[in-house]
This record gives structure tokens, C-alpha cells and sequence, in this order.
């Protein structure tokens, strides 16, 4: 449309391939009119343009705060017994907003069936260096991460912090060693603070005490070693075990319910779902 490369339009995530979304996407034209770059992507694009002004600086991955959304749920309990429904779905609601949502990875990272770890657990050996192959291997450490959740899930510790985690702050994202967990117990009770699970790369910060012992032997049970992930050059981070649910309403629709409700980035709308529809 502008004879720009892929790489100049700049967005800050990717939406679902399977639903009505609005999309935020930066181009360089720093001399076009603005009202003329306007009009042309309102005749050839596919799409509404909802608006568009100058901004001095590209957008790139990380570059928003989160995301709303509105599911749709449609069943036959639901057609059977809409307003028992409805009030159950508003009690799970009603739950998260208090005790806030697990952060698993969602099936779209995975893939079917996790096929997409399968590959990832390949590309970490092969020197693949490739786009795809990346992909492949964050599928991998979000694989990663769910076993750890699953593993704090069960032992009643997702939301509670231990001597030795990394914990992050949820009004800043800072992460720190926690050092006296009866110190910040009141903090992680309100929800101010979470603990942290790994995304194994080279250069993560690795967890002490326990919570380090245990996370080194689940990479060591995964068959991955510290030197194979140095070698793929796969950079590691932490991620919050639990996210806040934020603007929740749930309603009645003529074919079933809508969830609607607002998540930080990087989090999954299909794993809020699952919660209401497991």
C-alpha cells in the first residue's frame, strides 16, 4: 500500500487468528499527510480504521498494557438453565477477582496436541536460528513454566511466596528476592506481589533455597541442561504465577453468556475462559 518492507509496520502483540479484534500498528511515513495516509487505508484495507495520529516512536512488542475482551460462551446447560448460569459464572467471577487468575501459557503458544513444545525441545539442539525456530522454543519454555504452575497449584503455594523465589510486583512489574517470606506474606496476601516461575534461557535470573532447587531439577528432568540453552542462545526472563482479572462483568445474551474482562499483556483470555467452562 506505502512500498513499505514487513518489518516497518510496528504493533506491540498479535491478536487470535479466530475472533473480531482491533488492531494498533505504527507506520513510518514521517512526511505523508496524515489525513491522506487516513483515507487510503480506509478504502483498501480490510477493515474499519477506528483512528490515526502521529506518534514520534515505532510500536514494538511489550509496548501496551493489556487487553480487553468479550467471549461469547454458548452451551446446552446454559440454553437449559440460563440464569443458574448466569449466577454460577458471576461466582467464578467474583472468585478471580479476588484470589486473581493462574498464568498458565495457553494452547495457541503449545500448539495441538503440544506440538509446537515437541519442535521447540528439537530447535534448542539444532542451531536453528530462523523466526519459526524461535517460536518453537518459547513453546517450549512456556511448556515449562505450566509444569511449575501445575506444581505450585498442587502444593498450595501459586499465590503465596517462598524464601528464595523471585517475586514480582504487580503495580511495576520489579522483581526482587524474597528473603523473609513471613515478611512479605501480607504483601502477596493482598495481592501487591506474586511469585515468579522460570522461562528457561540463558541468561534468567534463577530462583534460591528451594525454589531454586526445585526448578533446577525440572529443567534436569526436562533432558535440557544449562549449556544447551547457552549454546541456543534462547534468552530466559520470569513470569508472574498469577494475573489480576480486572473489569469483569458477565451478562445474559440470547445464546448464551458474555464474559468480559481486562487482562495485562502477555496473559491468555482462553485460560480466564477455561476457569468459567472447565
Amino acid at each position: 500500500m506505502f512500498g513499505l518492507r514487513p518489518f516497518d509496520v510496528g504493533v506491540a502483540g498479535l491478536k487470535d487468528k479466530i475472533a473480531v479484534a482491533e488492531q494498533t500498528f505504527s507506520l513510518p511515513l514521517p512526511k505523508a499527510d496524515i489525513d491522506e495516509v487516513a483515507q487510503r487505508i480506509r478504502t483498501e484495507l480490510l477493515g474499519e480504521l477506528v483512528w490515526a495520529r502521529r506518534h514520534a516512536n515505532k510500536l514494538r512488542r511489550g509496548h501496551l498494557l493489556g487487553n480487553r475482551f468479550a467471549i461469547l460462551v454458548r452451551g446446552e446447560e446454559i440454553a437449559l438453565e440460563p440464569d443458574g448460569s448466569l449466577a454460577r459464572a458471576r461466582a467464578i467471577g467474583a472468585q478471580l477477582l479476588e484470589l486473581g487468575v493462574p498464568n498458565f501459557y495457553g494452547d495457541q503458544r503449545l500448539g495441538d496436541d503440544g506440538r509446537n513444545v515437541a519442535k521447540g525441545r528439537e530447535r534448542l539442539t539444532d542451531g536453528a536460528r530462523d523466526w519459526l525456530s524461535n517460536l518453537h522454543r518459547t513453546a517450549w519454555q512456556a511448556e515449562m513454566f505450566n509444569t511449575w504452575l501445575v506444581d505450585r497449584l498442587e502444593h498450595g503455594t501459586s499465590s503465596t511466596v517462598l524464601a528464595g523465589d523471585f517475586a514480582k510486583r504487580l503495580d511495576n512489574g520489579a522483581l526482587f528476592d524474597v528473603e523473609d517470606a513471613a515478611v512479605e506474606a501480607p504483601r502477596a496476601a493482598r495481592r501487591e506481589i506474586t511469585p515468579t516461575g522460570p522461562l528457561f534461557g540463558s541468561d534468567m535470573r534463577r530462583a534460591k533455597l528451594e525454589p531454586g532447587v526445585h526448578e533446577e531439577r525440572l529443567l534436569e528432568a526436562s533432558g535440557i541442561a544449562w549449556d544447551v540453552l547457552e549454546r541456543s542462545r534462547l534468552m530466559g526472563s520470569r513470569r508472574a504465577a498469577r494475573i489480576s482479572l480486572e473489569e469483569f462483568a458477565c451478562e445474559s445474551a440470547p445464546d448464551g453468556l458474555w464474559l468480559r474482562f481486562r487482562l495485562p499483556k502477555g496473559s491468555y483470555a482462553t485460560v480466564v475462559a477455561r476457569e468459567f467452562t472447565r
